[in-house]
């Protein structure tokens, strides 16, 4: 995993740097706060730790231009300004924690870790996939061998159902009344419609093809067998 380390104080972001990397991580070092936001906003982290009191561009305001870029990457302030209204302020800012100076570097390790572990869990919750079939819940966007595809809200919504619960076979009955919250009428083709529809996105040009017809049932989402 890649860390980024934004700390003015040359003694401590060695020491950050050096004992980090001993941990197992690779690390990046920035020495002021134009440098840090600039690594911030343009390489790709798993967390940083950032001090409050830097050169040119201070740790609140790095925090704020993350956020406002809509960066959700943990942030761990690492600072010696110790009260109550400082770690208020950085947690409303948007910061995961707060640690002050000076520290133990075995609870520095240790928050860093739990800051990741945390991460993974929500990245987790927030993403489901089959085969090569993303979904990623949080900004309602789908795609597919890397390519994105553009769905409608009901589009999503049926294509999370069936990710949710690939491999069963789902009826027209309960498709209509988890999407589209009504009952089912025989005499409708919506659903087919719909299935229609999302196949055209999904599949058509795509393989494995993954939205099967189960004659008489219903739909199902899955990988097929080989050989199929």
């Amino acid at each position: 995993m890649k860390l980024l380390v934004i700390e003015d104080e040359s003694k401590t972001g060695e020491y950050l740097r050096q004992g980090l990397s001993e941990a197992g991580f690779v690390v990046d070092l920035a020495a002021n706060g134009i440098d840090g936001q600039h690594l911030a906003m343009n390489e790709s982290y798993d967390l940083i730790v950032l001090d409050v009191m830097l050169p040119d561009v201070d740790g609140w305001r790095i925090l704020q231009t993350i956020r406002a870029a809509d960066n959700a990457v943990p942030v761990l302030f690492l600072t010696a300004r110790d009260s109550v209204v400082d770690r208020v302020k950085g947690l409303e800012l948007g910061a995961d924690d707060y640690l002050v100076k000076p520290f133990a570097f075995s609870e520095l390790l240790a928050r860093v870790r739990t800051l990741l572990r945390r991460g993974t869990a929500q990245l987790a919750m927030d993403r489901i996939q089959v085969g090569d079939l993303v979904l990623d819940l949080a900004r309602r966007r789908a795609s597919r061998g890397g390519r994105r595809i553009p769905l409608t809200s009901k589009e999503f919504a049926l294509l999370e159902l069936l990710v949710r619960r690939h491999g069963e076979v789902l009826p027209r009955s309960l498709i209509a009344s988890q999407v589209w919250d009504m009952n089912f009428d025989s005499d409708s083709n919506v659903i087919d419609v719909a299935i229609r529809r999302l196949r055209a996105k999904i599949d058509d040009d795509f393989e494995p093809k993954l939205i099967q017809t189960v004659r008489g049932m219903g739909y199902v989402l899955e990988m097929p067998e080989d050989g199929e």
